[in-house]
């Protein structure tokens, strides 16, 4: 896939500028860093390769720190593994030796993220605050992923207005740099997010239509395809399964769920193999195979992870307990159904932890230049 970016067209044009080795060897860093952001990897890999061998015999600071970060955002890309942690922590402790300033702020953006994924509000506070402090006016990129992961933590505490003006300063300065990579992940993160809440509500109550949701979905697909960005692929068909799921469209959620779930638990994704495998066993309930549901069911039950998120943990119980009831195993439909009361309590309270502890970090979306 062809990858249209102005911001690897301008990364190329100062590659081609620059007047001694290691600022070229940054430069061709953070190409390999944008290649990965669009699910370049294999290409991305090559670019890292030239430039480890180059370092090794030349080394120096500077590329070692832009080589870390490389490094650990391909680990991210490649399985969303933990691995990542240890390689952007390194990029981040280099970086502040030799005070060079914008892989400081783009390694505390990226740690933000991951502590996000793992939920250590604590800990993306951190890292957000201080990339915020130490980012240049002119670190885009940093600024708009630490700005996306804020907006997505205020979503998840279920404060959309407070999400928002983080959400449009990310899009703005992704805007401005031709980050077609940002704005993407953009448009995915908010999708999963108006997604959740939507199937939050039809889990505890009834089925939801939401048309919007389909649309928005869409929307990411379409924009990939036409900027060249990959690294979603694997992810965009599942949360259309659950879109479809809520839907109550379950013959065409549990094709997307048959094809694309294997491959995204593989990939590292294992976390959020117990609620999407119950949703697939109630789609195979709803398309009258209910042998397979059950076995789907039982399957979810055992890779229900006591350490996942507990929203996720509070769907799988649900899901399990509509299963269990609708093929007649009451005792077991009632012990998912009190672990999914009790689980949609802790998250409430989350919810409400979460948003005491935004409001109190004090941190404000950068104002938007008029």
């Amino acid at each position: 896939m062809e990858i249209k970016s102005r911001l690897l067209k301008q990364l190329d044009k100062e590659i081609a500028e620059a007047r001694s080795p290691v600022p070229a060897a940054c430069l061709k860093a953070r190409r390999a860093i944008l290649l990965a952001r669009h699910g370049a990897l294999n290409e991305a890999r090559e670019q890292l390769t030239v430039l480890h061998q180059m370092a090794f015999q030349h080394p120096h600071p500077e590329v070692g720190a832009w080589l870390h970060l490389a490094e650990g955002l391909m680990s991210y890309y490649t399985d969303f593994g933990s691995s990542a942690q240890e390689k952007i922590q390194r990029a981040l402790s280099i970086a502040r030796n030799i005070q060079q300033v914008e892989v400081e702020a783009l390694s505390h953006a990226w740690l933000a993220q991951l502590a996000y994924v793992r939920h250590d509000l604590p800990v993306v506070l951190t890292h957000a605050a201080e990339c915020l402090r130490v980012a240049a006016p002119e670190h885009h990129v940093a600024r708009g992923r630490v700005h996306m992961v804020l907006g997505v933590c205020w979503q998840y505490a279920g404060q959309l207005d407070q999400a928002l003006p983080w959400f449009q300063r990310s899009r703005a300065y992704a805007a401005a740099d031709g980050d077609d990579a940002t704005i993407s992940a953009l448009m995915y993160n908010m999708a999963v997010m108006r997604t959740a809440q939507v199937r939050w509500k039809a889990l505890a109550t009834a089925a939801a239509q939401a048309p919007e949701l389909l649309l928005g979905v869409d929307s990411v697909k379409h924009y990939d395809a036409a900027v060249g960005a990959a690294v979603l692929a694997e992810l965009t068909p599942l949360l259309r399964a659950q879109i479809l799921t809520i839907q109550g469209d379950f013959v065409q959620a549990k094709a997307l769920y048959e094809e694309h779930l294997p491959l995204a638990i593989s990939r590292g994704l294992a976390r959020l193999g117990s609620s999407l495998m119950s949703d697939l066993a109630w789609c195979r309930l709803n398309c009258d195979q209910p042998e397979a549901a059950l076995q789907q069911a039982r399957e979810s039950e055992v890779e229900l992870d006591p350490l996942c998120d507990v929203d996720d943990r509070a769907a799988t119980h649900t899901r399990l307990a509509q299963i269990f009831a609708a093929v007649g195993e009451a005792d077991r439909a009632a012990h998912h159904a009190e672990r999914a009361a009790a689980e949609w309590a802790e998250f409430a309270r989350q919810q409400r932890e979460w948003g005491d502890a935004l409001a109190a970090s004090g941190l404000k979306a950068d104002p938007l230049r008029r």
